[in-house]
């Protein structure tokens, strides 16, 4: 089993229910949902909105490749109401984002996923949840 760490953050509906729904979709999808982080609040990373984010992360044991777990992720966001990362090369409101952080120790960098995630050190909002369930005892 491979150690999937995942960022996940909603803006728009119901934003606990939606994130609460999208960590039971990726344990029944993805694999094992094996630790989940506190919810925090947080403004708007790259866009102006109205809309406060609600973020998570969650440590996933999965038997999926780095590949399968991307397209599972974006189908989950898919079922969730999600239509398109961005409009015009630009970050909008959305009621679910799963993004694939970290893979074991697994470096991958194509078109399609980059790994680990490339700028999830700039974003609290994606370190401190991924801080509380690395350090979990």
């Amino acid at each position: 089993m491979h150690r999937l760490y995942l960022s996940l953050g909603s803006n728009l509906g119901n934003r606990e229910q939606i994130l609460r729904l999208a960590i039971a979709y990726i344990g029944e999808r993805v694999g094992q949902v094996e630790r989940i982080s506190s919810f925090i609040e947080t403004e708007p990373w790259g866009f102006e909105s109205p809309h406060r984010f609600l973020n998570a992360a969650c440590l996933v044991l999965t038997p999926l490749s780095p590949m399968r777990c991307l397209r599972a992720t974006q189908q989950i966001e898919r079922d969730l109401g999600r239509t398109a990362k961005t409009h015009n090369g630009r970050y909008h409101d959305r009621p679910i984002d799963i993004d694939l952080l970290l893979y074991d120790d697994v470096h991958i960098q194509c078109e399609a996923l980059t790994l680990p995630h490339p700028r999830m050190y700039e974003r609290e909002f994606v370190m401190r949840p991924l801080h509380e369930i690395l350090h979990e005892q």
